[in-house]
């Protein structure tokens, strides 16, 4: 299995976006919902929605 690296940051800042969300990342079978690792089961995730151009 592929093991994704994280990057810390303690700011992050985000131009010409639809809208956000923030969810709480829970279990789904052996993995966890919102497409991360399930080593981040019960944290905070933040789904970002950039504009797409049409």
């Amino acid at each position: 299995m592929r093991k994704v690296q994280i990057k810390t940051k303690s700011k992050i800042s985000f131009e010409n976006i639809e809208g956000y969300y923030i969810k709480i990342v829970t279990k789904y079978g052996t993995g966890a919902k919102i497409d991360c690792l399930k080593e981040h089961l019960g944290k905070t995730a933040y789904v970002i929605i950039p504009k797409t151009k049409k």
